[in-house]
């Protein structure tokens, strides 16, 4: 290992915390810190490695992308995860996302549709020591109703609306995290209530790939 160089992905990863992050709204220490341990350059391709800590997304293979780290840490501190979480991740993508709740969470199940982001996700989460998670290729729209009720389900990519399985995935005081709209998308928190009815909250406009897949109705 390249000392001076692994110290210069840190400091790139502690700029990034610092000034990405700390400085707006993401105030959630258990999501700065995780966010300030996993090595983010580990999940971007190697054309891009110069950009792994910059303030936007990057492009993968197959038209997919690494969200924004910005972004990566809102949706994780929507969700409000504890030590006992159980985690759905839609759009597993380069297993970035995956790792920061295999930090934060007891569990997590991850879905991917591309077959070699799946594979690949899964081999570098492996060599990289997480051993709560299991990934599979899957169309997110219908969710991992056998592995049900999750704590929280996370959607990277966007659906037309807001897919009625994955709410009936969530366990009660759960909540989805999920950009929804073709055109004009939105970034939405649905929390279960105990008694099953839910709430819906409209955090503003995003922009992400659309969720591949079949077409699901609206919850």
């Amino acid at each position: 290992m390249n000392k001076s160089l692994e110290a210069q992905w840190e400091a790139a990863r502690r700029m990034m915390v610092e000034r990405q992050l700390a400085t707006r709204d993401i105030v959630d220490e258990r999501v700065l810190e995780a966010m300030g341990r996993v090595p983010r350059h580990q999940f971007v391709p190697e054309a891009w490695l110069e950009e792994a800590y910059g303030d936007y997304p990057l492009p993968l293979s197959d038209g997919q992308t690494i969200s924004q780290p910005y972004v990566v840490a809102l949706m994780t501190q929507l969700a409000r995860l504890t030590p006992r979480s159980r985690v759905l991740e839609i759009g597993v993508g380069s297993g970035y996302q995956t790792a920061i709740l295999c930090e934060l969470a007891a569990e997590v199940w991850g879905l991917e549709i591309v077959p070699s982001l799946a594979e690949l996700a899964a081999e570098r989460l492996r060599a990289m020591g997480y051993r709560n998670f299991h990934v599979r290729v899957a169309d997110g729209h219908a969710g991992w109703p056998e592995q049900a009720p999750f704590d929280a389900i996370l959607v990277a990519a966007a659906p037309r609306q807001i897919p009625a399985a994955l709410v009936e995935q969530l366990a009660p005081r759960g909540r989805l995290v999920l950009p929804v709209g073709e055109w004009r998308q939105r970034l939405m928190v649905v929390e279960k209530r105990p008694d099953g009815t839910c709430v819906e909250e409209d955090l503003g406009a995003v922009a992400f790939v659309p969720l591949v897949g079949r077409r699901a109705d609206a919850s």
